[in-house]
């Protein structure tokens, strides 16, 4: 059986995407997390090797305490973008929550000397939180 490719049999372009992404980013913006979440379910299945979608979808996952998914979806965001900081913060602290002190440890260490200071903040707040 192969793989349905649903942009292309919706007839979709980026920018329909693009316009699901939008209503799903005000939704959380709203704080209305469960309904922000069916929409980035929708983005992953639409566009499976998105980052962005997966990362989102984790940090989702994350704020509604799903902290197994979330680091799920970590994972299969950091296989698109190894490198994404955002994605990295996140994974941290979801081994945290999950109990995983020393890889979360190892994971915020790395991300303390990151150039971004909102990147470096975090992770030192991780490490001395959970040190």
């Amino acid at each position: 059986m192969s793989e349905i490719h649903w942009m292309d049999l919706l007839g979709w372009s980026e920018e329909e995407v693009n316009d699901l992404r939008f209503v799903a980013y005000s939704y959380i913006k709203q704080g209305h997390y469960k309904i922000a979440m069916k929409f980035f379910d929708a983005l992953v299945v639409l566009c499976p090797e998105s980052s962005y979608d997966l990362q989102t979808l984790g940090a989702l996952h994350l704020e509604l305490g799903d902290n197994l998914m979330a680091l799920n979806f970590f994972d299969r965001a950091l296989q698109y973008d190894p490198n994404s900081p955002p994605t990295l913060i996140n994974r941290a602290k979801a081994l945290f929550l999950l109990g995983y002190h020393r890889q979360g440890l190892e994971q915020a260490a790395v991300l303390k000397s990151h150039p971004d200071l909102k990147i470096s903040g975090q992770a030192e707040a991780l490490i001395l939180a959970y040190q």
